[in-house]
């Protein structure tokens, strides 16, 4: 398997040689892998991708060194920021307001509960999903690692060559931030909140900074302890050098700073990590996903309607690529899945190495029959319109004889999310249309060659008559079709189209042939009744 790694396209692969390369250049015991949280906000998808994707480089790692280098996962948590803006998804922003700008971890926790402040809550809720997971991970809190000391050394550093820090800064900035910006922001020992104030002194020697607080009195303090942080990009090099960090992702939008934070970790005696730059989630008005606007999906949100290992196909694919998130994303995600699924034992290890469940699973995939897509339940569902289990159940056993959740408990599942997600976003917005006279006529053709098939014919021949029913009308003719001849067209998506959005009140839709097996032939002709005397439109 090595030897098929040491070539292998995946992109997890890519980066992952790019740590070996790094490792024969700079030998060390145990290289750390580190991701960053930002709870300003309840976590979205976008948090658990940077863990997934990075789990991914991490196995990969081990498989191109066979195991022989210890590795670790840092998931660090920026909950000493200050909360410069109030959440739009809290119960009640208002009883937030006295405490903005304050770290997110003196912020009350607006959720009520176990969780003592407001960046706690969301650090919980980000471990619990993690957890459920299985990610192998040990969680950081900026809080924790300020006030315990852990970063006194960096910090006393950034003092020691405060200037040449200040040289790498100044010209990012406008003149009128260059006249108050510090790396350094202190923290008010009068109200607690994060200051962004310029300094008046800068004592290297005695580790501290001097400033003027929010009663008008100038305060000195030292540096440590967890009386100051550090702004967002010398954070960043600084934690860098500070722990050892040799991979962390991040999104497009850290890509025109990330030489400022190599510069900072470089000036500070540490060696910047391999980076990764990954696109930005959109929600589904093109806009990027925020956690304080709470626009996009979350975590439980995803796993309401999908399987965990969907959402971990979702961030496999096309990481460097702007992608859509949002819930009419989760279907594809969901049946791609289990197609990726069912080609891997078949597939040599070069192939294996690049199927996205290779990398989901560890190198494990599990052994799963999957016997109807997520989309054909979903039609299923929006046919019978029903949110009953047992009725698809019900349909399931004509075409798989004896299935059940005791022998399928994968289906089971999916059964599950499909009356989920069809009671939530299917149902509201099916919406039949009439057919025209083209339409009808091939209708009541297609109806009679239901009527002629042979009872138990399978998929195929009701495909193949959904085939000959458009075959000889023009406006269903396709003769750019591989194979099509003038006397042979093939048959447009347009026909399907026409099913899809005449029969069952959908824009899109599984193999009609397929889902006519499944639903049944007479269940089927009764839809074409209904559709046809305008019951369905109506």
């Amino acid at each position: 398997m090595k030897r098929a790694a040491e070539t292998a396209g995946a992109w997890p692969f890519e980066e992952a040689r790019k740590l070996v390369e790094r490792l024969k250049r700079h030998p060390k015991a145990e290289v750390l892998f580190e991701t960053g949280y930002g709870p300003s906000g309840l976590p979205h998808i976008g948090t658990f991708g940077e863990v997934a994707r990075t789990t991914m480089v991490r196995h990969a790692f081990h498989v191109l060194t066979e195991d022989k280098v210890k590795t670790r996962l840092l998931c660090f948590s920026d909950d000493m920021d200050g909360m410069r803006k109030i959440p739009e998804n809290v119960p009640d922003r208002a009883a937030l307001e006295p405490y903005l700008q304050m770290p997110l971890t003196a912020v009350p926790n607006p959720f009520g509960g176990d969780y003592p402040s407001f960046g706690d809550h969301n650090n919980a809720m980000l471990r619990r999903f993690l957890d459920t997971f299985g990610f192998d991970y040990e969680f950081a809190s900026a809080t924790d690692y300020y006030k315990s000391g852990k970063l006194d050394a960096v910090l006393l550093r950034v003092a020691q060559r405060y200037e040449a820090i200040m040289q790498v800064m100044l010209p990012t900035l406008g003149e009128e931030r260059q006249a108050t910006y510090s790396p350094f922001l202190p923290i008010s020992p009068v109200s607690g909140r994060v200051l962004y104030v310029p300094l008046k002194a800068v004592d290297a020697a005695a580790g501290t900074i001097t400033f003027t607080d929010e009663d008008g009195v100038d305060k000195t303090v030292p540096v440590t302890g967890g009386r100051v942080k550090l702004q967002w990009k010398p954070d960043f090099g600084a934690r860098w050098a500070a722990l050892g960090v040799d991979f962390e992702m991040f999104g497009k939008d850290h890509q025109t700073n990330a030489p400022i934070y190599d510069r900072i970790c470089d000036i500070l005696d540490g060696m910047a990590p391999e980076h990764f730059v990954y696109e930005l989630f959109l929600d589904e008005n093109g806009q990027k996903i925020s956690k304080s606007k709470g626009n996009g999906l979350t975590i439980d949100e995803w796993l309401t309607y999908a399987s965990p290992e969907s959402l971990a196909l979702y961030m496999f694919q096309s990481p460097r690529s702007a992608k859509k998130l949002h819930f009419d994303v989760i279907p594809k995600a969901v049946d791609e899945y289990f197609n990726f699924l069912a080609r891997y034992p078949s597939q040599d290890w070069k192939n294996r190495l690049g199927n996205p469940v290779w990398h989901i699973h560890s190198g494990n995939p599990p052994e799963i029959d999957m016997p109807v897509s997520f989309t054909m339940l979903l039609n299923l569902a929006s046919a019978s319109n029903t949110e009953d289990e047992s009725v698809l159940w019900g349909f399931l056993n004509r075409h798989v004889p004896g299935v059940s959740a005791a022998t399928h408990p994968k289906l089971a599942e999916l059964v599950g999310y499909a009356v989920k997600y069809f009671h939530d976003f299917v149902k509201p917005n099916k919406v039949f249309r009439a057919p025209d006279e083209i339409e009808r006529a091939a209708l009541q053709q297609l109806d009679a060659a239901l009527a002629a098939l042979p009872e138990g014919a399978g998929g195929d021949d009701i495909q193949s008559a959904l085939y000959d029913v458009a075959r000889p009308i023009p406006r269903y003719q396709d003769l750019k079709a591989k194979g099509a001849t003038p006397e042979r067209p093939g048959v447009s998506v347009e026909w399907f189209n026409t099913l899809y959005q005449v029969l069952l009140g959908l824009a899109r839709g599984p193999r009609f042939g397929s889902f006519v097996a499944i639903y049944g032939v007479a269940e089927t002709r009764e839809l074409i009744r209904k559709a046809l005397a305008g019951e369905l439109a109506a």
